[in-house]
């Protein structure tokens, strides 16, 4: 594939913040030409007067979303459908010989029983399913690039995972008593539509931290536990609680570890550097340095660093990413990237914003 050029790409589910981030990231890709957009309640609406800050960029407009139509326009089909609605338009988009990429959790799961346990459905794709690569570049590079089906992760996940994956993959984890603490900016829920929950509203979000789906209930630790226990070789169960915080966008994670050997911050620091060498997204911090979620935003960065907690005998590991960026959109345009032995920061190039 590293001799294509240039591609026809289609975002279906535009009209919610996944697929604005992406319109705004794969308008500027310079091997990129969008062919479509979908959104049933915006059909017919151009993308400048939907997005303003997109205004001139595209004469594209929103068409409702037909697999078949999607199908013939395009060469790959990004996905950002809400959960178990991408299952349905996939198998016409693959029979057709398209590419997906999917950013919502219909194929992030490899065993289908877990959707009916964390989804309350069952899936109904399992031939897509058991082909479908978990895409999380840092772990799965070659097999994105060999993939026809890539299913990008949840923005809570990235952050956790990259956080802790190189203290799971080098056994220096115990594998039981992992605590994962995620806190997230409100664009995380999504538009929403006309059903907006009250804890997103302004009025309940602004000046207030909140924490949800207690105990363990969130959907997104079964993917946490999925890759950490791959990683690990072994079962891994973590406990995790989101929170949402007063920001636009952002998500910041710290996770407790539980040590196999008494270790030095140095240590693990250096076991980080050269987990993540050469990975273009993830920048590890050393001593003195801490993540922000400013540091990231706008950007496919993972800011990482981890500390030794020698009373408890843990490390306190820490990342910061854009929810958006490395936890969605982003992430989404670099494994398209690695599909067509693209350089992966193409299109990715620009830094953070800040302030």
């Amino acid at each position: 594939m590293g001799g294509v050029t240039s591609i026809r790409v289609a975002v279906a589910g535009a009209s919610g913040y996944m697929g604005a981030e992406l319109l705004r990231l794969l308008l500027v890709h310079p091997r990129v030409t969008i062919v479509g957009v979908t959104s049933e309640r915006l059909a017919g609406e151009a993308i400048g007067t939907v997005y303003p800050h997109l205004r001139g960029l595209s004469d594209v407009r929103f068409h409702e979303l037909d697999p078949e139509w999607l199908a013939g326009v395009c060469d790959v089909a990004f996905l950002a459908l809400p959960h178990m609605e991408s299952q349905k338009a996939v198998p016409v988009l693959r029979k057709k010989g398209r590419k997906v990429i999917d950013l919502s959790a219909d194929y992030r799961l490899h065993d289908a029983a877990d959707y009916t346990t964390w989804y309350k459905t069952p899936h109904i794709d399992p031939t897509g399913l058991a082909e479908a690569v978990y895409g999380l570049p840092e772990l799965h590079r070659k097999t994105i690039a060999a993939a026809s089906l890539v299913a990008s992760p949840g923005c809570y996940p990235v952050g956790a995972i990259l956080a802790t994956a190189p203290l799971l993959k080098s056994g220096l984890a115990r594998l039981e008593g992992i605590v994962i603490d995620g806190k997230s900016g409100v664009s995380g829920a999504g538009a929403q539509g006309r059903k907006v929950d009250p804890m997103y509203l302004y009025t309940e979000a602004n000046e207030n931290v909140q924490a949800y789906s207690i105990g363990g209930l969130h959907r997104h630790t079964a993917e946490m536990e999925q890759e950490l226990s791959a990683l690990a070789g072994g079962t891994v169960r973590v406990s995790f609680t989101p929170h949402l915080l007063p920001l636009t966008r952002g998500l910041f994670t710290t996770a407790s570890v539980p040590l196999a050997t008494s270790l030095h911050t140095a240590d693990l620091v250096n076991v980080y550097r050269e987990f993540y060498a050469g990975e273009p997204f993830v920048r590890v911090l050393g001593d003195g340095e801490r993540p922000t979620t400013r540091a990231v935003a706008g950007s496919n960065f993972c800011d990482v660093t981890v500390v030794a907690d020698a009373r408890t005998g843990r490390a306190v590991c820490v990342s910061a990413i854009d929810n958006l960026g490395k936890g969605g959109s982003a992430n989404g345009v670099q494994s398209l990237n690695i599909l067509f032995g693209w350089h992966e920061r193409t299109g990715l190039e620009a830094p953070p914003v800040y302030p």
